[in-house]
């Protein structure tokens, strides 16, 4: 397997970042870590072996990047609207810097990119696609949580003003710009959650999703797996061979 690790510093979140290539063709991907997690944990907790036919294979191409949770979402010393304003720094650095440096690394400056993600990874998959969709093609998001208003991020209903347009399950509902919808039903958008230990809050906001993308005729593969899937690693291998499998056969 081709690897490949890049570091560069970022003017935009003033630290240096790191993003870390698997494979020598095929679909591209931005991989988002879980929570605070950093680059090299798909490889460390078995992601990458589990997934290796279709890296090895040239079906996909995977782009692991750094999160800046810790300094965002998971900063409780300061107010929703900072660290909304941090994770909005993230956002330009992903779409000002890795992405030109995906499409250069692929030889395709009009190359159209997938995300994924597992668990908070998954919010950022979702996110970034809803938020870009001119940039990525779709997601697949395995066990996420979708709103922000959550005990998770210690953000409660009357904060949601603050960080709004991050927090897909509140901004996605009065969203009606045909130039958003259009993309967005031209798009992959595969979304799952089991419904095991610790899946509750996961499938509560994967049918929030399910229900918004009904209501604005959305095409979207909303997959829930048995009450014995777990919020855990060896459930989002399965998960993702089973999806990869019927999106690069």
């Amino acid at each position: 397997m081709q690897i490949e690790e890049h570091h560069w510093y970022s003017s935009r979140l003033k630290q240096d970042m790191t993003v870390k290539v698997y494979g020598h063709w095929g679909q591209p991907f931005i991989v988002f870590p879980c929570s605070r997690g950093r680059y090299f944990d798909y490889e460390g907790m078995g992601m990458i072996e589990a997934i290796a036919p279709f890296i090895d294979g040239g079906r996909i191409k995977l782009f692991c990047v750094d999160s800046i949770d810790a300094s965002s979402w998971y900063d409780f010393s300061v107010s929703p609207a900072e660290r909304n304003s941090r994770h909005e720094q993230y956002d330009q650095y992903i779409t000002a810097e890795v992405v030109p440096f995906v499409r250069s690394h692929c030889h395709d400056d009009q190359l159209k990119i997938m995300t994924n993600g597992c668990s908070m990874g998954a919010l950022h998959a979702v996110n970034f696609f809803l938020r870009h969709p001119d940039i990525f093609s779709g997601t697949i998001a395995l066990s996420g949580l979708y709103r922000l208003d959550r005990h998770e991020f210690g953000i409660g209903a009357g904060d949601i003003g603050a960080v709004y347009h991050n927090s897909p399950v509140s901004y996605l509902p009065g969203l009606s710009d045909p130039w958003y919808l259009n993309r967005y039903r031209d798009s992959t958008i595969i979304i799952c959650s089991g419904q095991g230990a610790w899946e509750e809050e996961a499938v509560e906001d994967t049918r929030a999703l399910d229900r918004i993308f009904r209501d604005k005729s959305i095409h979207a593969w909303i997959d829930y797996w048995g009450y014995d899937v777990n919020h855990d690693w060896p459930w989002w291998f399965k998960q993702m061979n089973y999806f990869l499998g019927r999106l690069y056969p």
